[in-house]
């Protein structure tokens, strides 16, 4: 049994980008991992993805872009206010704007930048650039 699914999946998906892969099998499925994967895809770190019932929680097929220089889950999921997110993109992203922080809120999981638009915080999830 997995501990943390999306870390799994991350993890998997960074693996094949640094081999070089053009797609990539995630599994299990979860609604979490869609909408991170959904947001990866809007900000074009990643292509297109399906997902596949196979009876033992799905899976999701996964196309690579080859734009991932690193992701990753955030441990512990730190809880972050509206102010906070420049010590967080300070600590997880290389640069200012560039990469993408992805928080859990109130309203859903959204981009840190859409977060601070709206002055929402949320929980880290994971970062990607």
């Amino acid at each position: 049994m997995l501990n943390d699914p999306l870390a799994a999946a991350l993890a998997k998906i960074m693996n094949a980008e640094r081999v070089g892969k053009k797609e990539v099998v995630v599994r299990p499925a979860s609604k979490m991992i869609k909408k991170i994967l959904t947001l990866l895809n809007e900000h074009s770190y990643l292509g297109a993805f399906e997902e596949v019932e196979d009876g033992k929680g799905g899976q999701l097929k996964v196309n690579l872009l080859g734009n991932i220089n690193k992701c990753g889950v955030v441990k512990p999921r730190f809880s972050t206010k509206n102010g906070e997110f420049e010590k967080w993109e300070k600590r997880y992203l290389p640069a200012k704007d560039f990469g993408v922080l992805l928080i859990s809120t109130p309203q859903g999981i959204m981009p840190h930048n859409q977060a601070k638009e709206k002055k929402i915080g949320g929980k880290l999830l994971a970062y990607c650039y």
